[in-house]
């Protein structure tokens, strides 16, 4: 069964541009914010959906890279066992709560990673607290990214209050900086620095 369930994934992941172009209708799964006001409005965006296109709905969940281990669990348990109703179910509803429960293991494994500095912590521990469902994902793909910017210039500037730090060393922080790419700013931090001779 689990190579079967490989196999449908790869083929849903290879006909994917095909089926968006030629079957609007059958598009990624709709975010669960925008289900949940479909489903008020004019009832679910899955209703009209057959068990074939279903399947393919959660499969292309499935190769989301963002799916960690309880959506992912909870899908391979309705490609094994789920009905059409079952799924249907689990995308209007199931899916927003197993993404949120991952979304948390995520941040948290933050807290433990010794690149998070002050701002990323101080996020974190907000969205644990307070965070909603669509909060936390909305941070995970953009404020993230943003926190772990600053931290990171602020890491970088402290390397240049160093009073030994080298000429060499100087130049590559300022240069760095002035690029104002956080990518670029996160390499350096992981890498570029080791490689700067002097």
């Amino acid at each position: 069964m689990r190579l079967t369930r490989v196999t449908l994934a790869v083929a849903a992941g290879a006909l994917a541009p095909a089926l968006l172009l030629s079957t609007p209708s059958f598009a990624a799964p709709v975010p669960p914010s925008a289900a949940a006001s479909a489903v008020s409005d004019t009832g679910s965006p899955y209703d009209g959906m057959d068990i074939h296109d279903l399947r393919i709905a959660i499969l292309r969940i499935l190769a989301d890279p963002d799916s960690g281990k309880r959506v992912t669990r909870e899908i391979n348990e309705l490609l094994d066992h789920g009905t059409a109703q079952d799924i249907r179910t689990w995308l209007e509803t199931g899916y927003r709560l197993a993404q949120f429960e991952d979304d948390r293991v995520a941040i948290v494994r933050l807290l433990a990673d010794p690149d998070s500095g002050r701002r990323v912590i101080r996020e974190v521990n907000e969205l644990l607290d307070h965070g909603t469902a669509e909060e936390v994902r909305t941070w995970l793909e953009t404020g993230y990214r943003l926190a772990q910017f600053e931290d990171d210039r602020v890491a970088v500037l402290r390397m240049l209050a160093d009073p030994g730090i080298s000429d060499a060393m100087r130049a590559a922080v300022n240069a760095v900086l002035d690029t104002h790419s956080p990518e670029a700013l996160r390499h350096f931090l992981e890498v570029g620095r080791y490689e700067v001779d002097g």
